[in-house]
């Protein structure tokens, strides 16, 4: 064993290097840390002080507060004789209050670790259960981590905790205990037993040296306890409203037409700089000046379906922002240049201001008749259509059948039906992608047990296959021209089957040619087989209305 490594690791110089250094707003800070082997003894609590009892929290390097304290208790006092008792939500009269609570259960179960609800709620977090981590979403709908717990740690942001701390008027006490044992003697490495205690403007510790003295396998230890405090930013920094500086909203310029040169003329999205119907800034481009994008705009939103939703006309992010556009082009978007400004946050104006391209045309009759004549419009877009009537059959089956013929997609397959659409580019994998959701939602979704009820006692329910015994269904009850329904469903299968299920080759050469995916784009086709997709809803719908599966 060598005496200079081993004195060198007893001097426990790293650890009181890390417990020194300055925080940065965006690292993560150990507020709880349990470790040890045979060799080290490392633990890390802490504990919320006053601002008024920092001088005195810094006179020693003794804990303030151990692990399982701050858990609400009463505290007795006698005064003249007499017995008080009064009841405190940290369990004592201090003002010292816990960040972590250390809960135990003697023995009886599991002993866990708990962030102080105060925190929690102050930050308004949300608890990723799977990964036990806590999550903030700002007001743009960001998020970040701003906790991570693990068996025997928990770190938090820095920022976090400090802008607590603003509101609180409290530090945040990083209490240390960590301890090194070696086999050598404290002779054999170099050093002295005992050692002195420091103090800093926001830390105090000690340092000692000791020998077991047959206590313990190994011959000599080194002992590093104190607190580092960690100041609390100004109440201006705090995000909370009222004490927090009001942010500045920044704007992004558009691209509001092409001089007679070619050269791009750009205009702010600030709506109070912009003119409107009632005399506002005259010389500046109108409020409802259509910018345009390009369709791929909004790939970023279909890639997170349980964050965004991309809807006829709207697009929202949760419930914290929302912007009205014209998604009824084939390869653009328009939106207002006004909302761009009013309604999208700044992180989101630049994500659009990426895709902006100079304006060609005007916005859709739809979007004209929904915004400027104030006219209802159905959307004339076939994702918008099937949408529209993939619910109106749900409806009608309750209203006349009490049972779906299209059975609901299950919560994690919801994607499928939310994100259907037609592919902005002719990408293959965003065909393929498109193909499989429509397959969910128009063949695995067929209600197998009730057509099998339907033909009961006839040899048709022996068939095999959801299309199988939806045309047998479709026979039994005497329902004409369905061939070319079935034909599209069965061609939808195969054509699954051959490209998303399995690799692509000979028979996806063979059904894409049925498709026309040799002679046209991608987005010509998948436009088509969705149209073929709503005739057959239409179908459906028809058949409802008239009763026709109603169970005689």
């Amino acid at each position: 064993m060598n005496d200079e490594k081993e004195k060198l690791r007893l001097s426990q110089s790293d650890l009181l290097n890390g417990f020194q250094k300055e925080f940065s707003l965006t690292e993560f800070v150990t507020v709880y840390f349990s470790d040890y082997t045979e060799y080290h003894n490392y633990g890390i609590y802490c504990a919320l002080i006053p601002v008024s009892q920092k001088n005195d929290v810094l006179l020693n390097p003794s804990w303030d507060l151990s692990h399982g304290g701050g858990l609400p208790g009463s505290v007795v006092y006698h005064s003249k004789g007499e017995e008080q008792v009064k009841y405190f939500r940290f369990g004592d009269d201090n003002g010292i209050e816990p960040l972590i609570f250390d809960l135990n259960f003697y023995g009886m179960r599991d002993d866990y670790l708990e962030i102080s609800e105060e925190f929690r709620h102050f930050h308004h977090l949300f608890h990723d259960i799977k990964n036990n981590n806590y999550i903030k979403f700002d007001d743009d709908g960001n998020e970040a981590i701003v906790a991570i717990v693990e068996k025997n740690r928990i770190q938090i942001r820095a920022k976090e905790i400090r802008q607590f701390l603003s509101i609180k008027e409290m530090y945040l006490s990083i209490q240390f205990d960590c301890r090194e044992h070696s086999s050598l003697t404290l002779d054999n490495i170099g050093l002295k037993k005992g050692g002195d205690d420091f103090k800093t403007k926001h830390m105090c510790w000690g340092l000692h040296y000791g020998e077991f003295a047959g206590l313990s396998d190994c011959q000599s230890f080194s002992r590093l306890v104190g607190k580092r405090l960690i100041e609390p930013l100004h109440k201006s920094k705090s995000g909370v409203y009222g004490f927090a500086d009001e942010p500045l909203k920044k704007y992004v310029e558009f691209i509001v037409n092409i001089d007679d040169v070619g050269d791009e003329f750009l205009f702010t999205s600030n709506p109070n700089s912009l003119s409107n119907y009632f005399g506002a800034n005259p010389d500046a481009p109108n409020y409802l000046t259509p910018i345009h994008f390009k369709k791929q705009v909004l790939e970023k939103y279909f890639q997170q379906p349980s964050k965004y939703s991309v809807e006829d006309s709207y697009l929202r992010c949760g419930s914290l922002w929302g912007l009205q556009m014209d998604n009824h082009h084939d390869n653009k978007v328009c939106v207002w240049l006004g909302d761009l400004g009013r309604d999208l946050p700044y992180g989101e104006q630049l994500h659009w201001r990426s895709y902006n391209i100079p304006p060609e045309g005007g916005v859709s009759k739809t979007f004209f008749k929904r915004q400027i004549a104030a006219q209802f419009a159905d959307s004339d877009r076939p994702e918008h259509l099937f949408k529209m009537k993939y619910n109106e059959l749900q409806k009608i089956c309750d209203e006349f059948l009490g049972w779906k013929i299209l059975l609901p997609l299950d919560q994690h397959d919801s994607h499928y039906f939310a994100c259907l659409r037609i592919p902005s580019t002719n990408e293959q994998r965003d065909f393929d992608e498109q193909i499989l959701s429509l397959t969910k939602i128009l063949i695995d979704s067929i209600n197998e047990k009730k057509l099998n009820m339907l033909l009961k006692g006839s040899i048709s329910c022996e068939v095999d296959g959801s299309i199988n015994k939806l045309e047998q269904v479709l026979v039994s009850i005497g329902v004409e021209d369905y061939e070319n329904h079935i034909a599209f469903l069965r061609k939808l299968q195969n054509l699954r089957s051959s490209s998303t299920a399995h690799r692509k080759g000979g028979n996806y050469q063979k059904i894409a040619k049925e498709f026309g995916i040799d002679s046209h784009d991608l987005i010509s086709v998948f436009k088509e087989i969705l149209s073929k997709a709503l005739k057959l809803l239409d179908f459906l719908i028809g058949l409802v209305r008239e009763k026709k599966f109603s169970e005689n």
